[in-house]
């Protein structure tokens, strides 16, 4: 029982998602309170000026992250995934630590843009989450994968409305958030410490009981197919998606908005809760719904509250739209499951190393795209953003609606 439980990763997943949070939120007015001062006070200059930052600090973490996961991308291969789960914490570490040097050290705030450096020489994000999502397919039959990993967003989307909670009241307790930088680094310590000596990929699961889709009678041209039909979707979603989402949390600290660290806190926590209402989601309509009609449904839901965003004025939109996203959280973990159900266990840790590294150029290329186009609009319309995400998410629907079309017609086994 003991060494079932060593094989979860969502521990993991709780625990650094609760020390991201609180730096991301210490990060963030670290850099809005800085720029509002070189601003003398003028909201639209400091937006202008973080949007730049946060735009530069992405394409920095994005790039170095790209470079180093060539490397660990044949450490993984002799290693296993495990690799890229530790590196990725490590560097996350250090790179805090930069901020907490900066906090108490009157630097220019491009000192900040080492850490981002570090933190993706160490894998970065891509690395993070190719690491979870390939032990979480290896710990799980392929009939329960949807669920599984439906089941790590939930876990990493509870820690993040509790900590979402949270960082804000902890914020006003230390002088410029020392106190809140200095718990991330603590969860973000044990986290690495925990997946380090404790989580074991001894007792994963390699030997489907199942039969792959690709022995179901699927030639090796029609797999790479399936694959970039669903990479293609994965990409499309998270373009409109990231740098929308990014931008959002600029566009709460300003007019007409006007959010403290308290409002700012319960935004994120409402926006990590869209994780357990997908969940819940698919966990009621995963037995009358098959993966493609899921994906759909959250590609909706995510594309129709970010429309209302565009038209947030009073707080209680913004807590309708999120609302209305509550499934907004279903169509990356359910695609990630189709894709696993087309690969052969021996591939997950390179091709799901691969997803990451197109899923990360596309965050640099929302962000670039977003963060440029933000600045112009905000003396007319600051809301395009939001409709602009809207369009491009939406995108999404086609590889998948061809995909499930191309199944039925040739009647391959339905993902």
């Amino acid at each position: 029982m003991m060494e079932r439980l060593l094989t979860l990763v969502e521990p993991v997943v709780v625990i650094h998602k609760f020390g991201t949070s609180f730096f991301e939120m210490s990060l963030t007015l670290t850099v809005y309170n800085r720029s509002l001062e070189k601003a003398d006070g003028q909201a639209d200059q400091a937006q202008a000026a973080s949007s730049r930052f946060f735009l530069i600090h992405s394409i920095v973490s994005a790039v170095a992250a790209m470079l180093s996961n060539i490397l660990l991308g044949r450490i993984v291969d002799r290693r296993g995934p495990k690799v890229f789960l530790v590196a990725s914490q490590l560097g996350s570490v250090f790179g805090m630590c930069f901020l907490l040097v900066f906090q108490f050290v009157r630097l220019p705030v491009e000192f900040l843009f080492l850490g981002s450096v570090v933190f993706g020489l160490c894998g970065g994000s891509p690395a993070y989450w190719a690491g979870v999502v390939a032990l979480a397919a290896l710990s799980s039959k392929q009939k329960h994968r949807t669920l599984k990993l439906n089941i790590v967003d939930l876990c990493y989307g509870i820690a993040g409305v509790l900590a979402g909670l949270l960082s804000g009241y902890v914020y006003q307790l230390g002088q410029r958030g020392v106190v809140l930088l200095g718990l991330a680094i603590s969860f973000d310590v044990v986290s690495l410490l925990y997946s380090t000596f404790l989580l074991s990929s001894s007792g994963q699961n390699n030997n489907e009981e199942e039969p792959l889709l690709s022995r179901a009678g699927r030639t090796e041209r029609t797999d790479r197919l399936a694959v970039r039909l669903l990479m293609l979707a994965m990409v499309l979603f998270m373009l409109g998606m990231i740098g929308a989402e990014n931008v959002l949390t600029l566009y709460v600290l300003k007019p007409p908005l006007s959010w403290d660290s308290v409002w700012a806190g319960y935004g994120r926590a409402a926006t990590d809760a869209m994780y357990l209402t997908s969940f819940l989601g698919v966990l009621v309509l995963s037995r009358g719904m098959g993966d493609s009609a899921l994906s759909l449904l959250g590609i909706i839901s995510n594309c129709t509250g970010m429309a209302i965003m565009a038209f947030t004025a009073k707080s209680w939109v913004y807590f309708m739209a999120r609302g209305i996203m509550m499934f907004a959280c279903v169509p990356m973990p359910t695609l990630r499951a189709m894709l696993s159900k087309v690969l052969d266990a021996q591939q997950y840790g390179r091709i799901f190393g691969r997803l990451q590294l197109a899923l990360t150029v596309t965050e640099v290329l929302s962000t670039v795209f977003f963060t440029s186009v933000y600045p112009l609009t905000l003396n007319s319309d600051s809301g395009l953003c939001f409709l602009l995400s809207c369009a491009i998410s939406y995108l999404s629907v086609i590889p998948v609606l061809y995909l499930n079309y191309r199944q039925r017609r040739e009647e391959y086994p339905t993902i």
